[in-house]
C-alpha cells in the first residue's frame, strides 16, 4: 500500500554570497516593524552582528538586541529573550548566529505566540497556534535550525536538554550566506560539519525516511564528504563554505521531515549534563551509534557508503557499513574531532541517568531500532 507523506521547511528561504542583503525586502514585504535580534556575546564582540544591522538600518527597520545566548540555550535565557521582546513592542524575531541563537528564538516566538513557559512545549507538536514570525541567519554550516522545527533548550534544573519538536517552531524565513560563515574557527567549523553530517546520516536511517528525504541526505553526504576539510582548513575559500552551506541545509530537510535517531538523543544528554559542545558530541556518538544500527538496516548504508565516496562494487552490506563507520572515524581525526567521550570528562558513573534520559528523548524515536535501556549503556561505554 502506497503510503502519503508530508514535507516542512520555510516559506522563504535565501541561499547564497551576499543573499543577506535581501533581508530588508523581505520583513517589508511582511510588514514587520521592530525586531528582538537574538544573538550571542561573541557575535556582537567581533562586529559580525553589524552587517545585520546595516541592512535593517538601510530599509528602516528597528530593532533590539539581545546577546545573552549561551552555546546550550537555557530556560533562563528564552525567559529573558522574551521579557525583552514584550518590554520593547517587538512583532518579530531575527535569530542571527549557529543553532543556538536560532534555538534560543524559537523558544522565545513559541512563548511570545501561545503563553506558558518554554517547558510547556517539551515533546512534539505541543503548540496550538503559530509563533511569532521569524528570520533566522546562519552564521555557522552545521545546525540546519534555521530551517527545521526542532527546537533544544537546556533546563538547568533537570540538567537536561528539552528536544521540542513543534511544525510552529518552522522559521518564516532563512538566510544562509557563506561570506557569514568566513574566518570562523576551525574547531567551530568541524564540529558543525559533523553536526550536519549526523543529520543526514541519521535521517537515511530513519523509520520515517521517505524518498524526498533520502535524495536531501546523500546529496548532503557527498557535499560534505568533499567541503569539509577544505571549510576546516582554509575558511576563507567562499566555494567551500558556500557548498558546506548547503550540505547543512539539505540536511536539514531531511531530518526536518525523517527526524533522527540515537546519536542526538544521547548527544543531548551529554550537553545537558556536563553543558559540552553538541556538533562534537555527535561526531563521538554517530560511528558507534551506526555500528548498533548496521545490524538492523544493513542495506541502507550500501547508498551511505556511495555518497561517502566509498567504492561499493561487489561488496555485501555489511562490509560497506563498515566502510561507513571507518570513513566517519577518519575524517573526524582528520578535523580534529576528539576521539572519545573521555576526552570531554564524561564519567562511566553518569552513563544509567544519561541513558535513562536518552530513552525519553524525542529524537530517538524514529531510530531503526528501539533499545533498551543496556544497550544504550553498552554504546555511550564503545564511544568512551
Amino acid at each position: 500500500m502506497n503510503k502519503t507523506y508530508k514535507f516542512n521547511m520555510p516559506s522563504v528561504n535565501l541561499m547564497g554570497p551576499g543573499c543577506l542583503k535581501e533581508v530588508g525586502d523581505e520583513v517589508l514585504s511582511l510588514g514587520l516593524k521592530k525586531a528582538l535580534i537574538v544573538t550571542d556575546k561573541m557575535l556582537v564582540k567581533i562586529g559580525l552582528i553589524d552587517k545585520l544591522t546595516a541592512v535593517l538600518d538601510k530599509s528602516n527597520i528597528d530593532y533590539v538586541v539581545f546577546d545573552k545566548t549561551k552555546p546550550n540555550p537555557t530556560v533562563t535565557n528564552v525567559e529573558d529573550g522574551l521579557d525583552l521582546f514584550k518590554k520593547n513592542n517587538c512583532d518579530f524575531i531575527i535569530s542571527f548566529g549557529g543553532g543556538s541563537p536560532h534555538d534560543c528564538a524559537k523558544g522565545i516566538g513559541i512563548v511570545a505566540g501561545n503563553g506558558g513557559c518554554i517547558k510547556d512545549y517539551e515533546g512534539v507538536n505541543k503548540s496550538k497556534k503559530s509563533m511569532i514570525p521569524l528570520v533566522a541567519i546562519n552564521t555557522t554550516a552545521g545546525t540546519a535550525s534555521e530551517m527545521t522545527k526542532f527546537c533544544i533548550i537546556t533546563d538547568e534544573d533537570r540538567h537536561i536538554k528539552m528536544a521540542i519538536v513543534d511544525n510552529h517552531t518552522t522559521p518564516t524565513i532563512s538566510v544562509n550566506d557563506p561570506l557569514l560563515m568566513l574566518e570562523k574557527p576551525a574547531s567551530l567549523t568541524a564540529a558543525t560539519g559533523m553536526d550536519a553530517l549526523t543529520h543526514a546520516i541519521e535521517a537515511f536511517v530513519s523509520t520515517q525516511a521517505t524518498p524526498i528525504t533520502d535524495a536531501c541526505a546523500l546529496m548532503a553526504i557527498e557535499l560534505i564528504c568533499t567541503h569539509l576539510n577544505e571549510a576546516v582548513n582554509n575558511g576563507s575559500n567562499v566555494d567551500a563554505r558556500d557548498k558546506m552551506a548547503y550540505a547543512q541545509f539539505l540536511a536539514g530537510m531531511a531530518f526536518n521531515n525523517a527526524s533522527l535517531g540515537y546519536v542526538h538523543a544521547m548527544a543531548h544528554q551529554l550537553g545537558g549534563f556536563y553543558d559540552l559542545p553538541h556538533g562534537v558530541c555527535n561526531a563521538i556518538l554517530l560511528p558507534h551509534v551506526q555500528e548498533y544500527n548496521s545490524k538492523v538496516v544493513p542495506h541502507r548504508f550500501v547508498e551511505i557508503a556511495k555518497a561517502m565516496g566509498e567504492d561499493i562494487d561487489n561488496i555485501s552490506n555489511e562490509e560497506a557499513a563498515i566502510k561507513v563507520i571507518d570513513s566517519i572515524k577518519k575524517l573526524s581525526k582528520e578535523i580534529g574531532i576528539p576521539s572519545g567521550l573521555k576526552e570531554l570528562d564524561a564519567k562511566e558513573e553518569d552513563l544509567t541517568i544519561l541513558s535513562e534520559n536518552a530513552l525519553k528523548d524525542a529524537c530517538g524515536f524514529t531510530n531503526p531500532k528501539q533499545a533498551s535501556l543496556e544497550e544504550i549503556i553498552q554504546v555511550y561505554k564503545s564511544a568512551m
